[in-house]
């Protein structure tokens, strides 16, 4: 976390800017498939959640808030699944991956989170 300049004083931040920092992880990071983080250190969604939210930078109901707009931008896409599996699909790229945070995090800055 230090290389994003967010390790000291972390301040838990609302779904939107949960899922843009999500984003920056994965960017930073590197984003996988199939594991939360994967021997290398990459990770997929659940894996950069679950980083933020074990270094103060989300609360566990932020974070849930924050998968429902991620549930909510993949139904509005006509996509019926969880955020975890369209994650792991075959062939899914970061692109589709970030598509799905920017969008997501656009829907809970629209309600005001």
């Amino acid at each position: 976390m230090a290389g994003l300049g967010w390790w000291q004083n972390p301040t838990p931040q609302r779904p939107s800017t949960h899922l843009e920092q999500t984003l920056a992880v994965l960017r930073h990071y590197g984003w996988c498939q199939s594991l939360d983080v994967s021997p290398t250190g990459r990770m997929c969604i659940r894996g950069a959640q679950t980083l933020l939210e074990k270094t103060g930078h989300v609360t566990p109901h932020a974070r849930e808030r924050a998968v429902a707009y991620m549930q909510a931008a993949l139904a509005d896409a006509g996509i019926h699944m969880s955020f975890f599996t369209f994650n792991d699909l075959p062939g899914q790229t970061l692109a589709t991956v970030e598509n799905l945070l920017v969008n997501a995090s656009r829907k809970a800055r629209a309600n005001g989170e």
